[in-house]
């Protein structure tokens, strides 16, 4: 199965934050909002993530993988396709045009 990567930019209540999600390349469940809306997920799995506090109380944070809670985003913004991989870890595919 090939999987799109997708860099997102997610907002709570009190964090702003941007990683990269792993989709279906096509068919069920490759849309953002058909993935956030699986009712058999409670958590989105992101790797490359910043994590910002809205209120500026703390520096920004880098971590290679976090999980969120899906019933706490408040938005998500789509920034950019990063390219298709196989589930076997292959390299990349370039994102199409």
């Amino acid at each position: 199965m090939h999987f799109r990567r997708e860099r997102v930019r997610l907002e709570t209540q009190r964090h702003e934050i941007e990683g990269t999600l792993q989709l279906p390349n096509e068919g069920f469940r490759s849309r953002t909002t058909d993935f956030l809306n699986a009712h058999e997920r409670e958590f989105l799995a992101l790797t490359d993530v910043e994590v910002r506090w809205l209120d500026s109380s703390r520096t920004p944070e880098r971590h290679e993988f976090l999980a969120v809670a899906i019933r706490q985003i408040v938005m998500v913004v789509e920034l950019e396709t990063l390219g298709v991989i196989d589930d076997s870890g292959g390299v990349p595919e370039p994102a199409p045009l």
